[in-house]
């Protein structure tokens, strides 16, 4: 029986969670450029609402918006989270998981998240594999599958620049030497630069991309905690963008106060470097939301001490007034709690109707701590110029059935090299392509040539 008591103390828990509070405005009303902020709306507990991840049934998909079709680009993952696409057409997946984190989710609270992030799916080990994914003949489905890069630390992030290819590692960015068309890196990692890591790492996922002239790289560091709840020594380093010299490994931080940034791309005409965050929880349901935004170097985005700008988070103790009136409002709100982590923008996706030209794709991983549940979904946000221009249209829906089971979860996102949409989903272990409906197949040239 006493081992029973931590399963019926987390049922107990779970259930009062997800019906104690309940969001008040819609999901629209946290998004765009003016997200509605409501009071927060702290609970004794807070908000859990965990989709159980159960798959996808055979033949099942997720729903495309009308105007697209959606196929399987690749099936029988294993936790596949992050996308890359060669120059040759051939595309990476890095299946990955956490790494061991020893001080991390002490406690009871810590006992309690971490039952409920093996409901979601996200508690096995991690497979630290990057695979290669081959469509020869064009059709639009990869007919080949080759180990690209084992023996990693849970990776994230990858680039290629030239001759060199990167891996941001939970805890460095590794540098290999590739050849064109090769299946398989050779030779050992040369680790060009650290990155903050250690025995609590909690936002362990480590983006990467590299500026235009290929000659710096940039690496998303997430927070230690929530709203740093094991003290700001913890945090150094985090919570940051940090830009890497290429060629001496020389690195400082680019920007800050970012709670959990992940994917990032180039805005073309602002030149401007985007990204996309997780901002913090357990404030209620409607707050606060995740965003993509603009990065001004030298920037700090609030984390942890205030969020959307001047709002102050009165859990952190002490304050920092001085940062606080310094802080940058993000540009675009993507709803709260969506866990929006893929960001890619769409320049090139040809196989996509022209609405789909100008803007970023958004995979949204999903929430838990909102009711009802927020994200589960890949989402377009429209640009005019170099600026968002409009509310976001939904792309790829139904990882959720009609239970509320997560059957899929997006994670990465990336514009195939014929112009198709990729969505890497770990749960389903699936890669997704999207394309306009009326293409039944995109041809390409032969990759690996």
């Amino acid at each position: 029986m006493r081992s029973l008591l931590p399963l019926i103390a987390c049922a107990a828990l779970a259930g009062l969670a997800a019906c104690g509070e309940h969001a008040r405005l819609t999901l629209a009303d946290g998004t765009g450029p003016d997200p509605q902020l409501p009071p927060p709306n702290r609970t004794p507990i807070p908000t859990v609402k965990v989709a159980d991840a159960v798959g996808w049934p055979t033949g099942a998909a997720p729903t495309p918006a009308p105007g697209l079709a959606v196929r399987a680009f690749a099936t029988g993952l294993e936790h596949p989270r992050w996308l890359e696409v060669l120059p040759n057409g051939d595309v990476l997946v890095a299946e990955t998981n956490a790494p061991p984190k020893p001080e991390d989710g002490k406690g009871v609270k810590g006992f309690f998240m971490g039952l409920f992030m093996k409901k979601a799916g996200a508690s096995a080990p991690s497979p630290n594999r990057i695979s290669l994914l081959r469509d020869g003949d064009g059709d639009g489905v990869a007919e080949q599958r080759f180990v690209f890069a084992s023996g990693l630390n849970s990776p994230f992030g990858m680039a290629l620049v030239g001759e060199d290819f990167y891996v941001a590692d939970s805890d460095a960015v590794l540098r290999f030497p590739y050849a064109p068309g090769a299946t398989s890196l050779e030779g050992r990692p040369q680790r060009l630069a650290n990155l903050p890591a250690g025995p609590i790492n909690h936002h362990w996922t480590k983006s990467l991309i590299a500026s235009p002239d290929g000659a710096r790289l940039y690496a998303t560091v997430g927070s230690n905690s929530n709203v740093a709840e094991n003290g700001m020594a913890a945090e150094t380093g985090r919570a940051a963008i940090w830009e890497i010299d290429r060629a001496t490994g020389a690195k400082r931080l680019y920007a800050t106060g970012l709670r959990n940034p992940n994917g990032m791309f180039w805005q073309p005409e602002s030149g401007l470097l985007w990204v996309a965050v997780n901002e913090r929880d357990e404030l209620g349901s409607d707050l606060v939301p995740d965003y993509m935004t603009s990065v001004r170097p030298g920037g700090f985005y609030g984390w942890p001490y205030s969020y959307y700008g001047g709002r102050v988070d009165s859990r952190v103790k002490p304050q920092r007034p001085d940062l606080v009136r310094t802080a940058i409002k993000p540009d675009y709100a993507l709803g709260p709690h969506t866990a929006s982590l893929g960001l890619a923008w769409s320049a090139g996706a040809r196989l996509l109707p022209a609405r789909f030209g100008h803007g970023a794709f958004v995979g949204q991983h999903g929430s838990w701590n909102r009711n009802p549940p927020s994200g589960y979904r890949v989402i377009f946000v429209p640009f005019a110029g170099p600026d968002p221009s409009g509310p976001p249209v939904e792309v790829l829906t139904g990882f959720l059935d009609a239970q509320g089971r997560a059957r899929g979860r997006p994670v990465g996102v990336a514009v195939d090299r014929a112009g198709g949409l990729l969505v890497a989903d770990d749960v389903g272990n699936v890669i997704w392509r999207v394309t306009g409906a009326s293409i039944a197949s995109a041809p390409l040239p032969l990759t690996g040539r």
